[in-house]
């Protein structure tokens, strides 16, 4: 018999339209071609011309039509008629829903503006929503980093002026060594994917550390799997080894770094340990061509990290001398610390032998001459091929600033920050902290806040501090107890504003943040504090507005409810004021924008912001004769100046469109991104990509981009002098004091050279009670907690269950579909067990944002996510255990506020199986129907 090949279209045309846009799936913002059939999406695509991803696309992005048709999304306007909880709801119309919001902020702003708190999620218009807030008076805004990364940024930005992430990458053309600490597969996922493709399959070398070896961990060629909350101790362990075996970059940290700044040494001085400086203030060096001092930054100097300055029967010493004495002592040598950080002191010996050989054997050099910030000329540039990676791993500890601090002084050390092969800031860093804002606070009915909500303290006197000297934010941010809270302290908002400390509230307005259950420590309890009532029968926290695309836990406990579009029905602007998609070649940024049109009655927040903003009268959102002033947020985007000439958008400039980085508005601006696909971008001249906060033509180019109105070359801090201040008021000098019980904190936490201390919780709960370190990471296919309603993402984890290492798994005699009762000093949790051997042995981990409750996201109460999927938040408190000291310490790093979600210390006992994961919460009426059993539809002919 003949065979008859069936004939089988392998190119089916999938599309009668492509538009390009940018993804929302999660934080890495890729370029994405969508392709409609008949105005509906039919099919996503990476874009192959995009900076970010170049055509590279995840499960999460493909995945992206499930999102916009959702059974969850939200319809209408919706105001709460039943108790808050109930999800009874009545649909209104817009105009009622913005009265309604107008009526309720109009009295607070004209009297008391600081009784609303804003505070913002996961979104990606920050510059946008703080300018909002500003404007309102409010001193009340902040957005999620305080929860997620803020000890990352912060420890970087004071540090060196950027961090990981969004504000840098590795040299992935030409480093030798990758090492990642801390690094989950959510963040910057397809960046690092393609990156650590690039650099293994020209035989570099990747070593990972984290107590958890999935997704990079798994591909890497070393594996630590370090005790969660010692990465700190091990880091500075490599820094004493590398310092005592001379393997540290003496040169570069003379010339680009503070290492031979003078530090006062008079110990009966106010001044005692700052830095010594000249008439203009600038820090001082000691001159190795004439033994004199000299400022930092004067030309043709080569300043001396050994040499000492004596006055007035004091010396004077220079910073380099401070790190040598104090990482050389032997309390850092491998063989103290390796049992702490749960691996062996050989392997310590190895891994430093390895970065060092990296470094200083395979130094590269390019052949790019420059000149630097003192004027002198260089005919090469040279590397030390070794980079590093670090993300909310070692940020989300009580330590994680300091540990934050400890990487990027290792990196210093070793010379590896802007050379080439090591790691590279993206436009708009490197800046020096001096050219970030200062927080403020100042509030004036019925007037904007005085300033910027969110910066960088130098000192005591920028803290956010009332007369009597109460906190003068809702959070505490910016206090004696946590006084560096560059993102501010969401976590604590709620809790604050329900006890009535610093102050009662009248309205919380949020977007985007799940504060309900995935978003907040003390899941439970926060829950009964958004309904809890006072002796008159009124709410505790008056009123409630949550906008949101999707019917989320938090939307239950709204009172008003402003519905949101999903990502490809509305404008974005991914700016160099904010968030930007920058290369470290390369200035970037991008645009959404409705590449298909809502089928509901709903509105993009930022829009529905402009709106709100006219109506309240806020002077940066209404004209002079008191009329709107932007129509929308795509008129904002194109229309808002920031300073004269620099606007949201970096690209297309200018009337005819052809200026780029400083330029008048364009009102055609957004068609033409679209024409480029959405999105920018302005290459940094060659001979300028490299040492950037001190090469002369970066500087240049960047004053001509707006990044700087004027070049501000300036030199790492190894030292931080800022800490150093806080650490003198609180040994009793300067007229701002911190309250007695803070002051040993203080001296002990906020060191300006990185130190290491035990996460709090080790010293509030009883370890031995409580001998296993409890993580969560969030998996690749799941950023948002939006993924659990997409039906392709929830064939990937529609539940997760809790891993266990080997030692617990055949301690407890645990086997194959068995369930556990894991018990911490403030919850319990019954949960379904995994082995996993490739696990720190005394650490047990879950993914995170898959349990969802019963009645939220559309979902059956029967769902797999509200059944066998769970949150370790029931465990974690936003404050401390009670220690006897008559205090509740927050749950959060010392110097910035960071939550400590990481500290977490359980125990684990195998236990008979329930019928559903404990706890079990009552479920919640949604506003939304329940999803179809079988989601289907068909796009096109």
């Amino acid at each position: 018999m003949t065979h008859h090949q069936p004939k089988i279209d392998t190119s089916p045309k999938v599309s009668d339209e492509i538009r390009k846009t940018t993804c929302y799936m999660c934080a890495c913002r890729c370029g994405i071609n969508v392709h409609l059939k008949g105005g509906k999406v039919s099919y996503i695509e990476g874009n192959r011309d995009h900076p970010v991803n170049k055509g590279v696309l995840c499960a999460k992005g493909s995945a992206g039509i499930m999102q916009v048709n959702a059974p969850s999304r939200l319809r209408a306007p919706l105001k709460r008629v039943g108790p808050r909880g109930s999800g009874e709801y009545e649909e209104i119309s817009w105009d009622e829903a913005l009265e309604m919001a107008t009526d309720w902020l109009a009295p607070i702003r004209e009297k008391h503006p600081e009784k609303l708190a804003f505070f913002t999620g996961r979104d990606q218009s920050q510059s946008f929503t703080s300018l909002w807030a500003q404007s309102f008076g409010t001193p009340n805004y902040a957005a999620h980093g305080g929860f997620c990364s803020v000890n990352m940024a912060a420890a970087g930005i004071y540090t060196m002026g950027g961090a990981f992430w969004e504000f840098g990458q590795p040299d992935w053309d030409h480093t030798k060594l990758f090492m990642i600490f801390g690094v989950a597969e959510d963040h910057d996922s397809n960046p690092i994917k393609m990156g650590i493709g690039k650099i293994k399959a020209r035989g570099a070398k990747v070593i990972g550390v984290n107590p958890i070896r999935s997704g990079y961990n798994a591909v890497a060629d070393d594996w630590v799997g370090i005790t969660p909350g010692t990465d700190g101790l091990f880091i500075l362990s490599l820094v004493h080894v590398l310092i005592k075996s001379g393997k540290i970059d003496l040169d570069y940290l003379s010339r680009f770094t503070n290492a031979p700044v003078l530090l006062n040494g008079d110990e009966t001085s106010p001044e005692f340990g700052l830095f010594l400086r000249d008439d203009d203030g600038k820090p001082l060096v000691i001159d190795r061509n004439t033994g004199k001092l000299a400022a930092f930054d004067t030309p043709g100097i080569r300043p001396d990290l050994s040499a000492t300055h004596r006055a007035a029967g004091v010396t004077h010493r220079p910073v380099m001398h401070h790190m040598a004495e104090r990482y050389l002592d032997p309390q850092y040598a491998p063989e103290a610390v390796a049992e702490r950080c749960g691996i062996t002191p050989e392997k310590i010996h190895r891994i430093a032998a390895e970065i060092a050989r990296v470094a200083f054997d395979e130094a590269i050099t390019l052949d790019h001459e420059w000149t630097d910030f003192r004027g002198e000329k260089h005919a090469t540039m040279t590397g030390r091929p070794v980079s590093f990676h670090a993300m909310r791993g070692i940020s989300a500890h009580s330590n994680g600033f300091q540990t934050c601090r400890a990487l990027h002084v290792l990196q210093i050390l070793l010379g590896t920050v802007e050379v080439p092969g090591g790691f590279r800031f993206k436009p708009p860093y490197p800046k020096p902290v001096s050219a970030h804002p200062k927080p403020h606070c100042k509030v004036t009915p019925g007037a904007p806040l005085d300033g910027p909500h969110l910066g960088y303290a130098q000192g005591p006197d920028d803290l956010c501090l009332a007369e009597d000297g109460s906190a003068a934010r809702i959070d505490k941010a910016y206090t004696w107890e946590n006084p560096m809270s560059a993102h501010g302290l969401m976590h604590m908002v709620i809790s604050n504003a329900h006890a009535g400390d610093p102050y009662k509230i009248d309205t919380l307005f949020m977007y985007m943040a799940n504060m309900s259950w995935n978003s907040s420590m003390n899941t439970g309890g926060v829950i009964k504090m958004l309904t809890d009532k006072d002796e008159n029968g009124d709410y505790v926290i008056p009123r409630i507005i949550y906008s949101d695309a999707y019917s989320s836990e938090m939307v239950a406990y709204a009172d008003l409810i402003l519905p949101d579009t999903t990502y490809l029905e509305r404008h974005d602007c991914i700016s160099l004021l904010d968030r930007p998609i920058c290369e470290a070649d390369a200035a970037a940024d991008a645009i959404r924008w409705p590449v298909i049109e809502p089928d509901r009655d709903v509105r993009g927040f930022q829009s529905v912001l402009c709106d709100l903003g006219a109506r309240l009268g806020l002077p940066a959102f209404t004209n002079a004769d008191g009329g709107q002033k932007y129509a929308d947020y795509a008129d904002y985007i194109t229309s808002h100046e920031r300073r004269p000439g620099i606007g949201p958008l970096a690209g297309f400039r200018g009337a005819a469109g052809d200026e780029a980085g400083r330029g008048a508005p364009n009102p055609d601006q957004l068609d033409r991104y679209i024409e480029n696909g959405g999105f920018f971008v302005n290459h940094i001249p060659e001979g300028a990509n490299y040492y950037k906060p001190w090469n002369t033509a970066y500087q240049d180019w960047a004053v001509g981009m707006g990044i700087y109105d004027a070049p501000q070359p300036y030199i790492f801090d190894l030292y931080v002098e800022p800490l150093r201040k806080f650490q003198l008021a609180a040994e009793g000098h300067g007229e701002r004091q911190p309250p007695d019980h803070l002051r040993e904190r203080i001296k002990a936490t906020l060191d300006p050279l990185p130190i290491w201390y035990p996460p709090f919780e080790d010293d509030h709960v009883d370890t031995a009670e409580f001998p296993v370190h409890a993580l969560t990471q969030r998996p690749m296919a799941m950023y948002h907690s939006w993924g659990s309603q997409n039906a392709w993402l929830r064939q990937i984890h529609g539940h997760n269950p809790l891993y266990l290492p080997t030692k617990l798994w055949e301690k407890n005699g645990f086997a194959d579909g068995d369930w556990a009762r894991v018990t911490s000093a403030h919850g319990e949790i019954t949960v379904p067990v995994a082995h996993m051997a490739a696990l720190n042995e005394n650490t047990i981990w879950t993914w995170n944002a898959i349990g969802k409750r019963k009645g939220a996201w559309a979902l059956s109460e029967d769902a797999p996510e509200a059944t066998k999927g769970f949150l370790l938040n029931h465990l974690i408190h936003e404050l401390l255990p009670p220690k006897g000291d008559g205090l509740r310490w927050s749950n959060s790093d010392p110097v910035t506020g960071q939550a400590a979600w990481f500290d977490l210390r359980v125990k684990v006992e195998k236990t008979d199986a329930p019928t559903e994961s404990q706890p079990a919460m009552k479920p919640l009426k949604s506003p939304v129907p329940q999803g179809p059993d079988h989601l289907e539809w068909k796009v096109g002919k």
